[in-house]
């Protein structure tokens, strides 16, 4: 369609007539997020609020499609950028955002940690090397006063805040531990998500909401205990990149549900549904 043609289907949108209203509604929807610019534009013209609120809710929903459709290519072509799937998550709330970004931000602290580090340092020595960059000089620190606030999943206002979940904390810290060559990776513990550092046989715990502690073997079995659940693989090994999205996804789900929003609460749900082995939820 030409710019014209979009411009004159979209100002049909608060047509008199329901049936017309509805067939534009559903032709736009079948445009996709190309379509968006146009209705930004409509909503910036227009000074009928229920028009405003009708395209509103239009861009949020092309948005959404677009957004699990891109969750599900990401796990379909191996959910190996784990920054790009903490990325896909941030995009439910803040779809403006983009990968770039944080990214620069990432290569920016990933440079000043490179500095810290020395040839032939002890694993040990490498873990109190980032955790001086990142808790100490960067004062990154866990974000107790709003545990619950969805900023938390958001991995860019975590960027900018600097305060963040055990999970997006785990998240940072381990994309750039990554990319310091260091072998360390998420374990999904209950309640807390915590990383592991495991190579050749040597294998200990980082819990990065604690700026970076290091737990040994006995430490997990004894937080197991606590909890009085039986010992399983999942808690001493490390998980997958998809595993970490769909925690942070039921992570955001939980944030809503708190805040007593259940519309957004469902919506993340079928994200979360749309990267398991079901369908998703429609």
């Amino acid at each position: 369609m030409t710019k014209n043609e979009i411009k004159a289907l979209i100002s049909l949108l608060d047509d008199r007539d329901n049936e017309v209203a509805t067939y534009v509604e559903k032709q736009i929807v079948h445009l996709g997020e190309g379509i968006i610019p146009f209705l930004e534009e409509e909503w910036e013209e227009t000074l009928n609020a229920d028009l405003q609120k009708k395209i509103e809710d239009l861009i949020h929903n092309l948005q959404f499609g677009g957004l699990l459709q891109r969750l599900k290519t990401w796990k379909e072509t191996g959910a190996e950028n784990l920054l790009e799937g903490m990325w896909l998550v941030n995009s439910y709330l803040y779809p403006d955002v983009e990968f770039a970004s944080i990214n620069k931000t990432i290569d920016q602290l990933y440079f000043d940690a490179w500095t810290q580090m020395k040839e032939e340092m002890h694993p040990y020595d490498q873990v109190k090397a980032l955790n001086n960059v990142l808790f100490r000089e960067k004062r990154f620190t866990a974000n107790t006063k709003n545990f619950h606030s969805p900023a938390n999943s958001m991995l860019h206002l975590v960027l900018e805040s600097k305060r963040g979940n055990p999970l997006t904390l785990c998240v940072l810290y381990m994309t750039l531990a990554q990319r310091l060559d260091m072998p360390v990776y998420g374990v999904n513990l209950p309640n807390l998500f915590i990383l592991t550092y495991k190579l050749d046989g040597m294998q200990f715990y980082i819990n990065v909401y604690n700026k970076g502690l290091i737990l040994s073997k006995s430490d997990i079995d004894n937080y197991i205990l606590q909890l009085d659940l039986n010992p399983m693989d999942i808690f001493y090994e490390p998980c997958s990149n998809l595993e970490i999205v769909k925690r942070a996804l039921r992570n955001l789900a939980f944030s809503f549900e708190k805040m007593d929003d259940p519309e957004k609460a469902t919506e993340v749900m079928k994200l979360l549904t749309a990267i398991t082995d079901e369908d998703p939820v429609v």
